[in-house]
């Protein structure tokens, strides 16, 4: 079968979820290889199994990861000129669509971004206007690359027993000009991952402050949750830009999504319309929110979410 070309989205060897609904994406066309770049493989090679990889191309050279982004896009270059894969699929975060752009040129394709889903052909599937038009994009010519929106895709194992491949290629100086110097590791909550939560509490406008968060959080732990927000809370200063769920922010398809003083906007539905269950709180009985949900709840969220959050807590 033809190979699909999957860059694994790892770091220092945890493989990132998008990586899992990319291998699912790539063997409805054919049989998913996964490119690893850089160290850590032997601690995640079971995992790129677990979910179908058919091949996996493992170019390990620590100095591969000793730059910015550029070596990614040389080693994807060559694997395409070697293998004639029928596509290329990255992750469409900042860094997977720069490493789409610059592989793009190398290899005189087109690079689709921000896709939710593909069809045959390698037609790619766009959510644009805040979900309100869906447009459908092909490349005409060359191998194509496609960045594929996190969340967009529901995971699907597949267990499998992988062929492995060394790569080795000697770097060009031109992606060596911009060497990581230096690294600083933010520490990590106790809260799961936003984009790879399997429920996320959003608080937005009506929980009136930042000191208000704190019901936010109280019912997100009661729950095992991730804490988002709405862009109107991170604008005003209440939670930090990086919680932010909406066009603008981050994309979150979770199992249970609780929508908390969200009025709803177009701009906040786009980050979370494809949650399997959607839950709001809000007192406006009108709010636009109400015509997304599973579940609403019209009350003051100062009431409900701590009642909530106490029942949750009973049933532990």
């Amino acid at each position: 079968m033809t190979e699909i070309l999957v860059l694994v989205d790892h770091l220092d060897g945890e493989v990132k979820k998008v990586t899992f609904e990319l291998l699912t994406l790539a063997r409805r066309f054919g049989d998913a290889a996964a490119v690893w770049i850089g160290p850590g493989y032997e601690g995640a090679k079971e995992k790129l199994a677990e979910y179908g990889a058919a091949k996996v191309y493992v170019a390990a050279d620590e100095e591969l990861t000793s730059y910015v982004v550029a070596p990614k896009a040389e080693v994807l270059a060559q694997l395409v000129q070697e293998k004639s894969p029928a596509a290329v699929l990255v992750s469409a975060t900042a860094e997977g669509k720069e490493v789409a752009g610059r592989l793009a040129i190398k290899i005189d394709s087109g690079v689709l971004t921000d896709v939710v889903d593909v069809a045959e052909g390698f037609v790619g599937e766009h959510s644009i206007f805040g979900g309100a038009i869906v447009a459908q994009a092909k490349v005409k010519s060359g191998t194509p690359i496609i960045a594929v929106r996190p969340n967009a895709v529901a995971v699907e194992a597949a267990p499998s027993s992988p062929a492995e491949e060394q790569v080795s290629i000697a770097l060009t100086d031109a992606a060596k000009s911009a060497k990581i110097v230096e690294k600083v590791i933010q520490e990590k909550g106790e809260r799961p991952d936003l984009t790879e939560a399997a429920i996320v509490v959003s608080g937005g406008r009506g929980v009136g402050g930042a000191e208000n968060f704190k019901i936010i959080e109280g019912l997100a732990d009661s729950l095992g949750a991730a804490v988002g927000a709405s862009r109107a809370a991170t604008d005003a200063g209440w939670y930090p830009h990086q919680f932010q769920v909406g066009q603008t922010g981050k994309t979150v398809s979770p199992q249970l999504y609780i929508a908390v003083g969200i009025s709803g906007a177009i701009q906040h539905r786009a980050g979370m319309q494809t949650s399997k269950t959607i839950i709001a709180i809000n007192k406006d009985a009108e709010a636009p929110i109400f015509e997304l949900v599973d579940y609403g709840v019209v009350g003051d969220l100062f009431q409900v979410a701590p009642q909530l959050t106490e029942e949750v807590n009973k049933r532990k």
